[in-house]
């Protein structure tokens, strides 16, 4: 940046470096995406294709950044973690959150006419982000059990609610009232006894919500390498030439995998201890 006499006034900016030796979470949320759906005639309770499109977003940005170990999705939701020694962007909360946010909006920008074909964009989707540190991986695993508790307990009444509405002929208001002051327990109920529904049956992506962790996997390739220099390691597929050969050479990539299961369970995190680095 150039010296001139008008640079004082980044004296102003607030220091904003998140705490060192913390893993920080940032999380980006749907702005309005009440209106946003039902402009768009969202699938009511659940539209799996707008949460493919949110996947397919947290991937990309997870491919985008090493720093991510983990991300974590439902409903207009993502929260990503970042591994606890990362210097991206030195650590600024301002900058993590507006970059992962503005990330995560651009991919499900570009991909809305892959996942929806069909219907047209008519109104910009926004989503807003905050970073926020734990200075624990107990405080990491709770903060990723709120988030899946939320999924539950949300997906259960939107089941119900819109159960009522779609299926039971009812008005929001009333349905709303109907489902006022019941548990967990009533809306199982309610679902199985007047709809036939038996919750348990529900896809684990809306029961549970989707998780993303970075695995290394193996791939192979074909490689044109000089007959003096090929690698006795790999298999030499064809001939190219009376100099060179074809070898299959096998690499390990890190590819961004989904699934769709309990991460309040201890098995998760035995499974992937890669998620908190």
């Amino acid at each position: 940046m150039a010296h001139s006499k008008y640079e004082y006034v980044k004296a102003f900016e607030r220091e904003d470096k998140l705490l060192p030796n913390t893993w920080i979470v940032v999380r980006v949320d749907g702005k309005g995406f009440h209106k946003f759906t039902k402009e768009h005639q969202f699938t009511k309770p659940n539209d799996i294709t707008a949460l493919q499109l949110m996947n397919h977003a947290a991937a990309a940005v997870m491919k985008e950044i090493d720093d991510l170990t983990l991300a974590y999705g439902q409903s207009d939701e993502y929260s990503f973690l970042f591994k606890r020694n990362t210097d991206y962007y030195s650590r600024r909360e301002v900058k993590l959150a507006s970059v992962i946010g503005s990330l995560f909006t651009a991919h499900y920008v570009l991909a809305w006419s892959r996942f929806f074909p069909d219907k047209p964009l008519t109104k910009p989707p926004a989503f807003d982000a905050r970073a926020v540190p734990y200075p624990s991986i107990e405080n990491v695993r709770d903060y990723f059990a709120w988030r899946q508790a939320d999924c539950h307990i949300n997906n259960l009444y939107n089941t119900s609610f819109w159960a009522l509405v779609l299926k039971g002929g009812l008005t929001e208001n009333v349905a709303m009232k109907r489902l006022s002051k019941t548990v967990a327990k009533d809306k199982n109920e309610l679902l199985f006894s007047e709809f036939g529904i038996n919750y348990n049956d529900e896809p684990e992506m809306f029961k549970k919500g989707s998780t993303l962790v970075k695995e290394l996997k193996p791939f192979t390739k074909e490689s044109r390498v000089p007959i003096k220099y090929a690698d006795p390691k790999y298999p030499v597929v064809r001939d190219d030439g009376p100099d060179h050969v074809i070898q299959e050479i096998t690499r390990q990539e890190t590819v961004v995998t989904e699934l769709h299961c309990s991460i309040i369970d201890e098995a998760f995190w035995n499974e992937y201890p890669q998620a908190v680095q």
